[in-house]
């Protein structure tokens, strides 16, 4: 396994203040004065109706190519696209997108349910979670004990073929990620056909199973008539398993091996701590941005989730001077050593078990 670059841009080790809950006030009425928090409705009006579009045309040119091998390629594209899908998704889960939660819960029930079979409610609170207490063992879901685990003490609970898992998950990976897409959808449906969380909510479970009826008889019905049974099944696989490598990619730049925090500590961190320290950014120009949703700006986002994603960038500069004035690290990196990075904190959590 490589070793990880040093290519990282970092200021001085953070210094410990009485009160770390306060850092977070200057720069959230610094961030206010620019006005990066104010709602973009031009800017995603126009995002969503080209994406819709886009997704319109595959539909029409899957059914006019028909019964040919050649209709697999329309997957590639289809795969791009659900993922600009899901961005849109997570930016209504966050109230990015408009001023009424009313709109932006049926923003995220038609990207989410609707487009692509995927739970917005399931989404929704296990996304939140990790916000509220990243990289935490005990409280972020995406560092909790799965397929892959995150730290040594996780790794040495393992037993039978999730042992073997552990010792190779870095390499395993990005094959894992070829399974995320089919992961998601069993994932939103074990979660709404439970009564688990649903009590008072029955109106909005109901809601929920409609459209991922709709989602998934739609999607089969498509298939079934502009292709055979193997071909479609084929579009199926080749669809999802490059839209889940393509989520994973987006996300696992921007906390693996990032600060964990220790439990018995918690309380010293504040919000600007809690979320600068366990996050790391992307470099990159328009592509990138493009490519992984803006979730590149992953530092920003995190202090301030309801900030519109094209805000993110300007909110950048503003953010990392307040760090480095402040004697806080800012890690930035380019994208292969984010890769990088991340890996190799899966190498190392996995060393103990190769060692026996």
């Amino acid at each position: 396994m490589p070793q990880a670059s040093a290519d990282v841009a970092v200021t001085a080790p953070p210094r410990q203040r009485d009160k770390p809950a306060d850092e977070f006030s200057p720069l959230l009425r610094e961030i206010k004065g620019q006005s990066l928090l104010h709602r973009r409705f031009g800017w995603y009006t126009a995002g969503i109706v080209f994406n819709s579009v886009v997704l319109a045309a595959l539909v029409v040119g899957i059914l006019l190519v028909g019964d040919s091998w050649w209709n697999l390629l329309l997957a590639v594209p289809l795969a791009l696209f659900s993922t600009r899908t899901a961005f849109f998704g997570h930016d209504a889960g966050h109230s990015q997108i408009a001023s009424t939660r009313r709109t932006n819960r049926l923003l995220g029930l038609w990207h989410g349910n609707l487009l692509l079979g995927m739970s917005s409610a399931w989404w929704n609170d296990k996304h939140n979670r990790h916000h509220a207490n990243p990289n935490h063992v005990d409280k972020d879901p995406d560092v909790g004990e799965g397929v892959l685990v995150w730290t040594q003490m996780q790794a040495e609970k393992r037993e039978g073929v999730y042992r073997w898992l552990t010792r190779n998950q870095a390499w395993l990976f990005f094959p894992l990620l070829l399974l995320e897409g089919f992961a998601l959808k069993v994932a939103s449906f074990r979660m709404v056909f439970s009564r688990e969380g649903w009590e008072r909510q029955g109106r909005a479970r109901a809601t929920e199973i409609t459209l991922l009826a709709v989602n998934l008889v739609a999607y089969v019905t498509l298939l079934a008539v502009a292709m055979s049974p193997g071909k479609a099944v084929l579009f199926a696989l080749i669809h999802h398993m490059l839209f889940g490598l393509h989520l994973g990619c987006v996300f696992a730049p921007n906390h693996k091996g990032m600060e964990m925090p220790d439990p018995d500590a918690e309380q010293r961190w504040g919000h600007l701590r809690r979320q600068v320290l366990t996050s790391r950014n992307v470099r990159g120009g328009f592509v990138t941005d493009w490519m992984m949703g803006g979730l590149n700006y992953q530092i920003e986002h995190h202090l301030f989730p309801n900030m519109p994603r094209p805000n993110l960038r300007h909110a950048r500069p503003t953010v990392q001077r307040y760090c480095e004035e402040n004697g806080l690290s800012y890690a930035e990196t380019g994208l292969v050593d984010s890769y990088r990075q991340a890996l190799r904190h899966m190498y190392d959590v996995g060393e103990p078990l190769r060692q026996d």
